[in-house]
């Protein structure tokens, strides 16, 4: 499961990865502090990912002629 943790109704932090259990925990805890992104992912390494967004990603490389033809333009 992905979440966010709300503070005040604004999302605080980066994306957060839990299982079902823990998920039921923290909303024992404290109800409506965190936001369910989305369930249902099948392996925590892809929950990773995607709570991750493309933060961490490579860079596309760009070519010499690219930037010059982008600095002529």
């Amino acid at each position: 499961m992905i979440y966010q943790t709300r503070l005040r109704g604004e999302v605080v932090g980066p994306n957060g990865v839990c299982d079902q259990d823990e998920w039921e925990m923290m909303e024992l805890a404290r109800p409506g502090v965190n936001l369910l992104v989305r369930s249902g992912i099948e392996s925590e390494g892809i929950a990773e990912r995607l709570a991750r967004g493309t933060s961490g990603d490579t860079k596309p490389r760009v070519s010499r002629d690219s930037v010059r033809l982008s600095l002529l333009s």
